[in-house]
């Protein structure tokens, strides 16, 4: 039998410093790949998310359990000098230090870049804000404030005027992924030349280049988009219609799936029809097209549709829970859970990584610290 390669990130050290969300998420990701991630936390307080409830598991906040998995964690009050050595000690001997408190903190501390540049030159340290270290680093990087000013908001909604909020901290993941490819490309970079750098990363910047096509659509032609609630800026038929029992979703990307789509529904004539002939003329005339398929559309269930349409080529589906996103996941085989082994408690039920490796795939055996868990075993580390 071959023996299992080692994880890719093995003998990696990252020094978390980071709380909430976007940079949790990165160093969890890190972490499920094999980097040692040593997660520094108040003493009293800890990670903010630990009082973000409920829901709770386990007698503990989700929240904080969805974004801490396969870390340790320490407890150092920065504020004390013998922890504030044990902090720095740590930097020294790290690979990777993430930090996302305001700019000006770490360094209030002598935990700043150029402070543990200077005793661990190769350091690659990954500093995130809410909108950079310049003339907005004392605003506040709150996910729904950066949705509001950077845009986001402005394209979300049901209809013009009505602008509503993602369902999740959209803005935090995002910038939690761009962080953890910043510093995967920094290691990569520190292995050919020696070299350690700064990564940084704001929540704003990130959600513009994240608004893609809409923010192309501003920055190549003016073009300043509003909301179009479910609806596609450049693309129809794609929006929620009503089925006979719940809502369903076309996802028409073509002509070809719209002729599809015409002949399911038993509209064949609308293939024809002037007005629906290419995207740009469905665009143009999307209310006229909406009203003869919500007709249409309305006459069966969106499971029925489902099975109808899908086998044609027709991109559609019914609008899930999570409960029946989860068993859809399931019925996939997509294996969308990661039970960590509770160590003698109740197993930890979390999220699955979505990465695949076909020979090294992500780690579950470690289920999210306690405040403090591991202490003692890395301060006796960090002073020997």
């Amino acid at each position: 039998m071959t023996a299992p390669s080692p994880l890719p990130l093995s003998g990696v050290l990252v020094a978390d410093f980071g709380r909430v969300l976007a940079a949790p998420y990165a160093t969890m990701l890190l972490a499920d790949l094999g980097a040692d991630v040593i997660k520094v936390e108040h003493p009293a307080k800890g990670d903010d998310t630990r009082a973000w409830g409920p829901p709770h598991a386990h007698g503990e906040a989700t929240y904080y359990l969805s974004v801490n998995r396969n870390k340790r964690s320490v407890a150092l009050d920065l504020a004390d000098e013998a922890d504030r050595r044990r902090a720095a000690e740590l930097a020294r001997r790290a690979d990777v230090l993430f930090e996302n408190f305001r700019p000006g903190t770490m360094h209030k501390y002598g935990l700043g870049y150029n402070e543990v540049r200077a005793a661990n030159p190769g350091i690659v340290y990954c500093s995130i804000t809410g909108f950079g270290t310049g003339p907005g680093a004392d605003l506040p990087g709150y996910d729904l404030l950066i949705q509001a000013v950077g845009g986001l908001m402005s394209v979300t909604g049901p209809a013009p005027g009505q602008p509503v909020k993602t369902g999740v901290a959209l803005v935090d993941v995002l910038t939690g992924l761009h962080a953890a490819i910043g510093v995967l490309a920094a290691l990569r970079h520190r292995e050919a030349s020696g070299e350690g750098q700064h990564v940084e990363v704001n929540l704003l910047s990130t959600l513009l280049s994240s608004l893609v096509n809409q923010a192309a659509g501003y920055t190549l032609a003016g073009r300043v988009p509003g909301i179009l609630g479910n609806r596609h800026p450049s693309i129809a038929p794609y929006e929620v219609y009503r089925a006979k029992d719940q809502p369903l979703v076309i996802a028409v990307g073509n002509d070809r799936q719209f002729a599809a789509l015409c002949h399911g529904t038993g509209a064949p004539e609308l293939v024809d029809d002037p007005r629906f002939s290419t995207n740009a003329d469905r665009v143009a005339h999307v209310d006229e097209l909406a009203r003869k398929l919500g007709h249409l559309l309305a006459t069966r269930t969106a499971a029925e549709w489902f099975e109808h349409l899908t086998p044609l080529g027709v991109p559609c589906g019914p609008v899930n829970n999570l409960a029946q996103a989860f068993e859809l996941a399931d019925r996939l085989d997509l294996a969308p859970r990661a039970v960590i082994d509770g160590a003698g408690e109740a197993p930890v039920d979390l999220v699955a990584n979505p990465i695949s490796l076909s020979r090294t795939p992500p780690r579950y055996d470690r289920r999210p610290p306690r405040l403090g868990e591991h202490t003692g075993e890395i301060a006796d580390w960090l002073d020997s």
